[in-house]
């Protein structure tokens, strides 16, 4: 047992992906490879948003913290993985277990207050066009972006503030990567209070992003199956079904890792690979979807692009 005191000197081990010796570089430099092509295209949308004023408008603003999230959250994951690849060690230190574990579950909470925004402002724009540059200002703008950070941020501050009251039983974490269900497995003391918490906080984000998804959703359908331009409901109903999907992926594979640690019937390497796929999956699809399909954005980064050929 740890006692509070010396808690902050533990070190904790991850666990090992238990790599052959002929597999650590291979594997090394496919998880550089995934990360980089993930910097890359995260970074190429938030540049060209920031650089080109024409699309300094809501819809892109609020977009430009998707890829922002999504590095941090690949960021959160490579620097320990490939690390622990490289030099086959899973140790980590306690603070910075719950340091990761924070980022974890900030990202996880962001990416679904940022399409819970998203869905808003498609709402809007579709169903109310006459009212979406009163409704969608400057002003309201800022107030939806800092209030969707700060109470994401305030919530997973009082999830992990919890932690500093516990007793460390054990330092084997069940898990590649820190987050709160396998820091739970490690207090020696009743963590109910923590779980409850969780579960809460859990339940509060999905309800909510799904309650404004489905809403919206229901009404965008409903304007699209009324409206008699068929252009425009061809190209609003494209848009909201690649968000539906992207948001219904998110969905299943933050919930199943989450789910599977309280159930022994599911397979521990499973739960594994789905607690990382989170940190891989989506910030590879977003800006494809999200930034590279559309076609403002596209038109931007193919004509920045050629004009860096030809000034060769």
């Amino acid at each position: 047992m740890y006692p509070n005191g010396s808690v902050l000197s533990v070190v904790l081990t991850l666990h090992s992906l238990e790599l052959p010796e002929t597999s650590i570089y291979p594997a090394f430099i496919f998880g550089l490879t995934i990360y980089l092509f993930i910097l890359l295209c995260n970074l190429t949308i938030v540049v060209t948003i920031c650089l080109n004023r024409n699309l300094h408008k809501p819809m892109y603003i609020l977009l430009l913290n998707m890829p922002i999230n999504d590095v941090m959250g690949a960021t959160n994951l490579f620097s320990q993985l490939l690390y622990s690849i490289l030099s086959q060690d899973t140790s980590i230190s306690y603070p910075a277990c719950l340091l990761q574990g924070f980022i974890v579950h900030i990202y996880g909470g962001a990416s679904y207050v940022i399409l819970t925004a998203m869905a808003f402002d498609r709402y809007i724009a579709i169903c109310s066009p006459l009212r979406y540059g009163a409704i969608m200002n400057t002003n309201n703008l800022v107030k939806i972006i800092s209030g969707m950070w700060l109470f994401n941020i305030a919530v997973k501050t009082v999830l992990f503030s919890l932690f500093l009251n516990y007793k460390i039983c054990q330092t084997h974490m069940t898990d590649l990567i820190c987050y709160n269900p396998s820091i739970m497995k490690l207090m020696c003391e009743d963590t109910k209070v923590n779980n409850i918490y969780g579960l809460f906080t859990l339940v509060l984000y999905h309800i909510l992003a799904f309650s404004v998804v489905a809403f919206t959703y229901i009404h965008i359908l409903i304007t699209c199956v009324t409206n008699k331009q068929s252009d425009a409901k061809n190209k609003a109903l494209q848009t909201c079904g690649t968000h539906l999907v992207v948001f219904l992926f998110l969905e299943f594979n933050t919930l199943f890792p989450l789910v599977a640690h309280r159930s022994e019937s599911v397979p521990a390497y499973i739960r594994r690979m789905f607690s990382i796929t989170v940190f891989v999956f989506p910030p590879l699809v977003n800006p494809l979807v999200y930034g590279f399909k559309n076609k403002e954005i596209r038109q931007k980064i193919l004509t920045c692009f050629k004009s860096k050929i030809h000034s060769v």
